[in-house]
């Protein structure tokens, strides 16, 4: 049977997730192969070198730059706190005097005759990276990090903004073509992943935000309103980085689209379970899915790590997705594959897919503009 190969989108209910948790530069890693980890342990940690801040001491003492070290009260490699006396003269009769003060708690790395100056450096700034997810460790990467293995639900969306986040999961919908408003959202939400249905508005959002949700899930949101709460136009390209307030994952597209009823029921079912969730989103080379993991701690977990299976091809019969206008968030199934490549509304000759979108309508779909949906 003809197949062809496309992103993978996975909603499966057992998976084997591996994380690699890296640290952004070298340092100390804290576990060791075999162990098992929870989501919250430190896994790596190191210290990013401070701010450097210059202080023109002559200026302030008001001398020639070849004077300022008679009146340094500091050497190279000393500690300061912020508002420590660095360099005094002796004034008038002991009236009148001058004085240059540290503007950082830090270390003294130079100090320059030629320029009157004193370079500070902030102290080291401490980063710590954790597991993630509960699991056990199957790989250690020397002075960077980890690799964390287990068996796990998991659920990859289309589109999210925010980091990584945990929290219990709850619901604000009861069915999955529900929208979800401002009304949904109660003080027990605080903390929790919250899943809604077919459209969160940016109402509900930004009371979701309120009551200090850790995360929302959502079928569809609508594109324009993301600049109305970050202040700025995001790509869909990359994300991660943004200060939202909440983490926010959509499931299908933009717009007010039904979360798939299978992808909900199986969020559904995992009400009350710790979820470890990022928003991160990468359409590029080394496609980054935003996701919901849900460990599955009572399940056993190989001690080695597991090789990643080969690609699967996409054949006929399969649940596929559209990534791009207008088909962009429908899901239906793969109901051909001419072999031959066709023009399409674009001018362009490209291989396509026939999919039956399960309402009567089918569609060529180029097939780059397609994922295959992982069950």
């Amino acid at each position: 049977m003809a197949a062809i190969f496309t992103p993978g989108l996975t909603v499966r209910e057992e998976h084997i997730v591996q994380k690699t948790r890296q640290l952004p530069l070298e340092g100390e890693v804290t576990v060791k192969v075999g162990d098992v980890v929870s989501a919250n342990d430190v896994v790596a940690k190191t210290s990013l070198p401070g701010k450097v801040f210059p202080v023109n001491v002559a200026n302030q003492l008001g001398v020639d730059p070849g004077r300022m070290p008679g009146y340094i009260r500091k050497k190279v490699g000393d500690r300061v706190e912020k508002d420590e006396l660095l360099a005094e003269t002796p004034g008038i009769l002991g009236l009148f005097k001058s004085e240059a003060r540290a503007v950082v708690t830090g270390t003294i790395e130079t100090i320059s005759k030629v320029t009157g100056t004193v370079i500070i450096q902030a102290e080291p700034i401490p980063v710590e990276i954790d597991a993630y997810i509960n699991g056990r460790v199957v790989e250690v990467i020397p002075g960077e990090g980890c690799v964390v293995q287990a068996m796990a639900t998991m659920v990859q969306g289309i589109f999210g903004l925010g980091g990584e986040t945990k929290g219990d999961i709850a619901m604000a919908a009861s069915h999955p073509d529900e929208i979800v408003g401002p009304e949904h959202f109660k003080a027990e939400h605080r903390g929790k992943v919250v899943i809604g249905g077919a459209y969160v508005t940016i109402e509900g959002l930004k009371r979701a935000i309120e009551v200090g949700a850790a995360a929302i899930v959502t079928g569809g949101f609508d594109y324009d309103e993301i600049k109305e709460l970050l202040g700025y136009e995001v790509g869909v390209a990359i994300t991660g980085g943004e200060e939202l307030g909440t983490t926010l994952i959509v499931t299908e597209g933009f717009g007010q689209i039904g979360m798939a009823p299978a992808t909900f029921a199986l969020l559904k079912s995992r009400v009350g379970k710790r979820a470890s969730v990022n928003g991160a989103t990468q359409i590029r080379a080394g496609v980054i899915r935003p996701e919901i993991v849900v460990t599955l701690d009572d399940r056993d977990v190989p001690t080695e790590r597991v090789a990643k299976p080969e690609p699967v091809g996409i054949k006929e019969g399969d649940l596929v997705r559209g990534i791009r206008a207008p088909w962009f968030g429908r899901i239906g199934t793969v109901a051909g594959l001419p072999v031959q490549p066709i023009k399409v509304a674009s001018e362009t000759t490209v291989r396509v897919l026939e999919v039956d979108f399960g309402d009567g309508e089918t569609a060529l779909l180029p097939r780059s503009n397609v994922e295959r949906i992982e069950r």
